[in-house]
């Protein structure tokens, strides 16, 4: 090494011993600061690039601007402003959110993938907690770009 000539490893600082207070204090304010305005969408799973809504001709001859929007990406995986929910926290989301607004109603952005079966069983949860439910389908007509 081309220290010695100029005696430069004796004008260096010594290597840390260790962890100091000053170190546990960042991490510590890191942790605080995550745990209070971290967002709880940063890792949460969003709607991939394969969910496609179906396709309906007239679809856009019915549609009604709606309070509430839900996302069925996959069976199992609902997605609503409040994040990411399981078929039994759907059901209590929504009889809370029927009851915060006078005449609510939904629209559902389903995945084409997924089954009649469960879409009904939404349709009729968000019905008895008395909303309106629209169900989102793309006309084949109109370039997928346009609005109402």
């Amino acid at each position: 090494m081309l220290t010695k000539p100029l005696d430069i490893a004796s004008k260096l600082r010594p290597q840390p011993r260790g962890y100091d207070a000053l170190f546990w204090v960042n991490i510590g304010a890191l942790v605080l600061f995550f745990t209070l305005f971290g967002s709880r969408f940063v890792l949460s799973p969003g709607l991939g690039v394969d969910f496609t809504v179906p396709e309906m001709p007239g679809a856009l001859s019915g549609a009604a601007r709606t309070t509430h929007v839900i996302s069925v990406a996959r069976p199992g995986l609902i997605f609503t402003d409040d994040g990411a929910l399981n078929w039994p926290q759907l059901r209590g989301w929504l009889i809370e959110q029927g009851a915060t607004i006078k005449n609510p109603s939904l629209l559902v952005r389903a995945n084409a993938a997924i089954p009649v079966s469960e879409l009904t069983d939404i349709i009729s949860a968000a019905q008895q907690a008395g909303f309106q439910v629209q169900v989102a389908a793309l006309d084949p007509a109109k370039p997928h770009g346009s609005s109402l």
